[in-house]
């Protein structure tokens, strides 16, 4: 898409205002509104956008350990250029435009701390073996009677959920917030972000939603612009949205699954009518990169503190690196049905609290590994894969931290300065859940100790 080609859309939906965004390490969306006068320009040489998204976390906190940017270089403006192709109207703004931003350094060199741009270099990696990798995301997250101001007076507890009890796959409780339900399904199809499944989880007010598979790029793209465009429907109909991998311990966790596949110009080369259990050479060497990569690679596909209070057995999320067949108790669930256009790999130790472009790149760069180095893929784990003796997934963000330090396939498959710079931030996450003293040690030491 040219500029001429959007200017014309632009006229044609009469837009009269244009955002423009891009996502920082946590996966939160940053941006502004420009001008159509801005746009014009921007569209055609770039624009600066101050590189402080980069340095400081998901609460605005600057980081002390990061060396891509900070006092000690003045937080300047990064080349913020606007990828034409991301135009969408948002239907919950009428006549307002968005368009995604991507970053670049001084020499014009694509930055490498940026969470999009290390997933189109990963999917460059893939096109150049030969492959279209197309993926699918879906995300359950719960929904509150409540405001930002009021989950904040409530010190976040006795929150008032959407509906109450536990009710998966409700016919009457997406009945009863049809209208709800009818706006989030509308105004993402509306907003370029095309549903498949929309159903009730399991859980007081929880939800879960599919989004229609496409190229890797574009479901990061869409998954992450998904979570933003839900929090933001949801307080127009008076509610709040968590996508916390874990915010209740009585409750299941948030899931943010991802189904992937890898495709020639026509063919799912997963799929193997020759082979007994129609699964290819191809998508077995691609599960079995993943399965060996996935403890040191943890730290990005489960990016918080939270992220491991959601690992656990019985509760639907893994705990180990294991893989089967449509067995939802493995870390890595082969799809093989209904048709050849079906079979796919669903990476479910993604919650829901995953950057989409960084877990997208890690999960997808894995199974490229696989494949270069033809990788074998151990027996399927069948039954209950919490009862196995398979490697354990690291239990803590520390855990996983370290092991992506040390990891040199993670450097070479994702880039050193990235790397570099995540696990920084990670450390700097560690450092201030350490600091923290909760709610559980006030309740449990303040009076008896």
């Amino acid at each position: 898409m040219d500029l001429k080609t959007v200017q014309t859309l632009l006229s044609e939906h009469s837009i009269t205002k244009i955002k423009v965004g891009g996502f920082d390490i946590d996966g939160v969306l940053r941006g502004k509104y420009i001008s159509r006068d801005k746009f014009d320009s921007a569209a055609e040489t770039g624009l600066g956008f101050c590189d402080v998204i980069f340095g400081w976390d998901s609460s605005d906190a600057l980081y002390d350990n990061v060396q891509v940017t900070g006092w000690h270089t003045g937080y300047p403006d990064a080349l913020a250029r606007i990828d034409l192709s991301t135009f969408r109207i948002i239907p919950w703004e009428p006549g307002t435009a968005f368009f995604i931003l991507d970053f670049y350094d001084g020499a014009g060199n694509p930055l490498p701390v940026s969470p999009r741009q290390v997933l189109e270099r990963v999917i460059a990696q893939a096109q150049s073996m030969g492959f279209r990798p197309q993926m699918s995301a879906e995300y359950e997250f719960f929904l509150f009677k409540e405001d930002s101001h009021s989950i904040r007076q409530k010190h976040y507890r006795d929150m008032v959920a959407l509906s109450p009890g536990m009710f998966g796959y409700s016919v009457l409780r997406t009945g009863v917030f049809s209208d709800l339900a009818h706006t989030i399904i509308d105004a993402m199809r509306a907003f370029d972000v095309e549903l498949e499944g929309f159903h009730t989880e399991t859980g007081p007010g929880v939800y879960e939603t599919a989004i229609k598979y496409d190229g890797a790029l574009r479901t990061a793209d869409k998954a992450a612009l998904f979570k933003t465009g839900i929090k933001q429907i949801a307080a127009r109909h008076g509610l709040v949205a968590t996508f916390m991998a874990k915010w209740n311990q009585n409750l299941p966790g948030c899931g943010g699954h991802l189904h992937q596949s890898l495709w020639d110009s026509e063919l799912n080369l997963f799929h193997d009518s020759g082979s007994a259990d129609k699964m290819s050479k191809l998508m077995r060497h691609y599960i079995a990169g993943q399965l060996q990569l996935m403890p040191e690679l943890a730290a990005l596909i489960c990016p918080t503190i939270n992220s491991y209070k959601r690992l656990i057995p019985g509760v639907w999320a893994p705990t180990n690196a294991t893989w089967g067949i449509d067995n939802r108790t493995v870390a890595l669930r082969a799809v093989l049905g209904p048709s050849p256009k079906s079979v796919r790999v669903e990476y479910r130790l993604a919650g829901a609290d995953i950057n989409p472009y960084l877990a997208i790149a890690a999960s997808l760069a894995s199974g490229l590994h696989g494949i270069e180095k033809t990788l074998e893929l151990p027996p399927a784990s069948t039954g209950s894969a919490y009862e196995t003796d398979a490697r354990p997934l690291p239990r803590s963000l520390a855990d996983a931290t370290a092991l992506l330090k040390a990891s040199p396939i993670a450097r070479d498959l994702l880039g050193e300065e990235f790397v570099d710079h995540y696990v920084r931030t990670r450390e700097w996450e560690v450092r201030q859940y350490e600091r923290a003293v909760t709610d559980w040690e006030l309740e449990r030491y303040f009076e008896i100790i």
